[in-house]
């Protein structure tokens, strides 16, 4: 009878650690997502804001034609069900994405107020790869991951609903101190 309870009490606990390791996962893997979304957008669409921002740094402006699309894949990438393997190439591009976005504005002399505020999205990527389930992750053994036609709409219908809400919240103009 002890032994039944003591294993319903691992049992809760793990459920709970469980949840808890979910809602800190989705809670750093939302906002980089977004952000990564939106700056799909502003780079697809090259608005002022970024243009200013490129020219600063020395970048070609055809940059965001290649990066553009390529954050929003990996935004889906990393909200889809399956696809461990992509997902890591995701989260690495996450990463090069938002160090190189601070060394950036460090290497061209601007001050910390322009090269800490990649800092925390990197930091919530690392968070964000940290923390994902199993079924998010590289498995050493071979295991067939199923999923429904519902499993892949979420994604997609949460990009689309990031998109839109980018779209809507577009900067306008310059970014201050430019």
């Amino acid at each position: 009878m002890q032994g039944q309870t003591i294993a319903g009490a691992a049992a809760s606990t793990r459920t709970r650690t469980d949840l808890i390791r979910a809602i800190a996962y989705w809670t750093f893997t939302i906002p980089i997502v977004w952000e990564m979304v939106a700056g799909s957008l502003w780079d697809v669409l090259q608005i002022e804001y970024v243009r200013v921002i490129l020219t600063h740094l020395g970048y070609p402006l055809y940059i965001d034609y290649v990066l553009g699309p390529l954050k929003l894949a990996g935004a889906a990438v990393v909200l889809a069900p399956r696809l461990p393997r992509l997902k890591e190439w995701a989260y690495a591009g996450f990463f090069f994405n938002y160090y190189g976005a601070s060394a950036s504005h460090l290497l061209a002399g601007d001050g910390p107020s322009r090269w800490i505020g990649p800092l925390p999205f990197l930091a919530f990527t690392l968070a964000s790869w940290a923390l994902r389930p199993a079924n998010r992750r590289v498995q050493l053994a071979k295991v067939p991951a199923e999923s429904s036609p519902r499993g892949w709409a979420i994604p997609i219908v949460i990009i689309l609903v990031l998109l839109a809400l980018s779209y809507v919240m577009l900067p306008k103009g310059s970014p201050p101190g430019y």
